[in-house]
């Protein structure tokens, strides 16, 4: 019997970058970080409803490239936010790269409003937020 979704892992190139990204821009919480004998970390952040997983390797990663369309995978993270417009601005102050304007979701049975934006490897963020 499922009790509830656990994880999603990705990889990143800069652990501190991608914490200082999660943590302080967006509200995650640093659960826990250590550094692996090859010299690659890995950090889980809590999400509120789940967890964060990170790698970055001792080498480095390439920027993330999105999913092509019409191709099996994970096409963006995204983040449940009260306020999606207050978000976005400090997100926006901060130099994060937008891809989307706040805006009325189109799926408007489940979410009221969604943005997109790219953490610092280029991999694909939504912000969403709920009917109130």
């Amino acid at each position: 019997m499922l009790k509830s979704f656990e994880h999603i892992g990705m990889t990143v190139n800069d652990m501190d970058r991608a914490i200082e990204f999660y943590c302080t821009l967006l509200g995650l919480r640093l659960h826990l970080r250590k550094m692996a004998a090859d010299g690659s970390h890995i950090a889980f952040l809590d999400a509120g409803g789940g967890m964060l997983e990170i790698f970055a390797p001792a080498n480095g990663a390439a920027r993330a490239v999105d999913v092509p369309e019409g191709t099996s995978g994970l096409r963006h993270l995204t983040f449940l936010f009260e306020n999606i417009d207050e978000t976005f601005t400090k997100l926006e102050k901060a130099g994060v790269e937008i891809k989307e304007r706040p805006r009325l979701a189109v799926n408007r049975e489940v979410l009221h409003k969604v943005a997109f934006l790219r953490d610092p490897d280029g991999i694909l963020i939504e912000l969403a937020e709920r009917p109130k």
